[in-house]
């Protein structure tokens, strides 16, 4: 993808990149994590006779991830991957480069199940033991609701009332005088919403967390999970929050949303019990939050044989395939989804 020089194309592309991320009001901090990464990425090209960053293609960005493999941590090659794609898109953006050779990278790692024999491999089985196991009404909520949807953790804390559609329960109390655009005609759904950001004022109430899909998704929410909802929503503190959130606290911050730090701690504690987690224990020994996305990916793809269906569930795809599931949503993700989905009780 290497183009001519010009007057518009620095002699330098990371550190014009770095000059425009600092103009936008980011912290030294994070202007040196993403010379750290995009410099010894550099460094890997040229020991690999490829001559500059705008040269790079797929296979030379994937090469690179693959070799992090052997001493970074699953969680650092995310990051380092994001900051080579961010910057990737940003110099297209800008005129600069001509294409961005991370954007099947990322797409790959994202739908991509991590294969490692070290890492728990959980059975649906297994998976329906432990949920047995959990009895606090918030708890069996929270836990089943991520395994059941497999959303992130800071989306199952961004969730408002209005974001749900549960046929034939009254959501009244919720001041809703009708179901939110993206749900009607969608019964028994959800929707989880892109936009959230930290920080930001959503519905009334400024988030703590931030909604990471690509895409803003309905998900069909099958008889058990309607139920387990159901019981949580008729014991559920009153919010604090006018937005109304789904799921609130009922310890030390009565009433109040939620945190990611919260849903972390509710998983992990009952995580132990089964001894599935352990302080300092490792991703691939810990069942986390993350875990359940994980579990929801890999067992509903292996029963469905469906990677688009699977990828519309996460929030995963491009807008125009978004578009296609969204107008085959009950034709088909929703059929696909209650016939597949597997039983937690």
């Amino acid at each position: 993808m290497s183009q001519t020089q010009t007057a518009e194309t620095p002699d330098d592309p990371v550190a014009y990149f770095l000059q425009d991320i600092e103009f936008q009001g980011k912290s030294a901090r994070t202007r040196d994590s993403y010379e750290r990464v995009l410099r010894e990425f550099g460094t890997y090209l040229g020991a690999n006779g490829i001559a500059g960053l705008d040269d790079a293609s797929y296979r030379n960005c994937m090469s690179w991830i693959h070799t992090l493999r052997e001493s970074h941590a699953e969680s650092s090659i995310a990051t380092y991957a994001s900051y080579l794609h961010r910057f990737y898109s940003y110099m297209v953006q800008v005129g600069v480069f001509d294409a961005n050779p991370m954007t099947v990278v990322i797409e790959e790692m994202d739908e991509s199940i991590h294969t490692d024999p070290t890492r728990r491999d959980l059975s649906v089985e297994e998976m329906r033991g432990f949920v047995e196991t959990v009895q606090h009404p918030l708890a069996d909520a929270v836990v089943t609701t991520l395994l059941k949807t497999g959303m992130r953790s800071g989306e199952l804390c961004n969730l408002d009332v209005r974001d749900l559609n549960l046929a034939g329960v009254d959501l009244s109390n919720a001041g809703l005088d009708e179901v939110r655009p993206q749900l009607q005609g969608r019964p028994d759904s959800v929707y989880v919403d892109d936009t959230p950001a930290r920080g930001e004022r959503i519905n009334g109430e400024q988030r703590g967390a931030s909604n990471k899909r690509k895409r803003a998704t309905v998900v069909p929410i099958d008889a058990e999970l309607k139920a387990t909802l159901e019981r949580w929503l008729a014991v559920r503190p009153n919010p604090v929050s006018p937005a109304d959130p789904v799921f609130v606290s009922t310890s030390r911050n009565w009433g109040e949303r939620v945190t990611v730090d919260a849903v972390h701690h509710i998983v992990a504690t009952n995580a132990k019990r089964m001894g599935w987690y352990r302080t300092g224990g490792g991703a691939d020994e810990n069942v986390t939050p993350h875990y359940f996305r994980h579990f929801f990916t890999t067992h509903l793809r292996d029963r469905t044989g469906d990677r688009g269906i699977v990828k519309y569930l996460r929030g995963d795809v491009a807008s125009d395939v978004i578009d296609t599931y969204t107008h085959n949503w009950g034709s088909r993700v929703r059929e696909t989804y209650e016939t597949h989905i597997y039983s937690l009780s």
